[in-house]
């Protein structure tokens, strides 16, 4: 597997980087997770839009999925579109009504909006294949309905920590993984509150937990100073750990 990282700011986009998105190629498939503010913007420098084989979405927080109307324009609206198929989208149970609410141009117009001619809505269960692609999902400590993913490839395994807070789901579902591509959106202090975000040392305690190859630290936001959540990430986990930066590719 290929990963290339769209964008990987916290929260909001930052002077260097849009918000979340990933995207993951293998055997002439290609998949996101998540597409955030901006996203969209850097995926087209990699592929065309209308070769997108399926949408993994963690949650519908903006900074994890606004992009999606950017996509929804581009693929209904460009001048000369290619003949293409539905793309599968898979997220939380409400993926649909969300994202069209989205899109719509205004509230009197959800009732009519619909997308389906773009996306078949799908809600996570048991494992699915996109392609040459194993999917599983499982939930995560989030104010919102909220999953980490795991894609199984030809016996390589990447795992998206998406957002969450620490968590046995996050730890059992990474165990053996090669990859851990975990956020970490503050430093580890008292006071955080409870069931949000990891601070680099949960990350770093996840992966080691976990018996992870090697650590992908991303979703830090503008105002966290990233080399602490670093160094707090290196003191719990011994193995292989760097930042994500936007533009960057990993061989998996």
């Amino acid at each position: 597997m290929l990963l290339t990282v769209l964008g990987c700011s916290g929260s909001v986009p930052a002077p260097e980087s849009p918000a979340s998105g990933y995207l993951v190629r293998a055997e002439g498939t290609s998949v996101v997770l998540d597409l955030g503010n901006g996203a969209f913007g850097a995926l087209q420098r990699y592929i065309d839009p209308f070769t997108l084989d399926g949408l993994l979405f963690s949650h519908l927080h903006p900074d994890h999925c606004a992009d999606v109307s950017a996509l929804t324009v581009y693929r209904r609206y460009h001048p000369n579109p290619p003949p293409c198929d539905v793309v599968p989208l898979y997220g939380p149970r409400d993926a649909a009504e969300r994202l069209v609410a989205a899109y719509a141009p205004n509230a009197d117009e959800r009732k009519t909006t619909d997308l389906s001619d773009l996306y078949s809505f799908r809600s996570y269960g048991e494992a699915v294949m996109i392609g040459p692609f194993e999917v599983r999902a499982v939930p995560v400590e989030h104010p919102c309905e909220a999953y980490a993913l795991r894609i199984d490839h030809a016996g390589r395994i990447l795992v998206f920590s998406g957002d969450t807070g620490p968590c046995r789901q996050l730890v059992e579902l990474a165990t053996g993984a090669d990859v851990l591509l975990a956020e970490a959106s503050w430093p580890d202090r008292p006071g955080n509150p409870p069931g949000i975000h990891l601070s680099g040392r949960d990350a770093g305690e996840a992966a080691a937990a976990a018996g992870v190859g090697r650590l992908l630290i991303t979703h830090v936001p503008p105002w966290t100073d990233p080399d602490r959540v670093l160094t707090e990430a290196k003191a719990a986990f011994e193995g292989p750990i760097e930042l994500v930066r936007q533009g960057t590719h990993y061989d998996i």
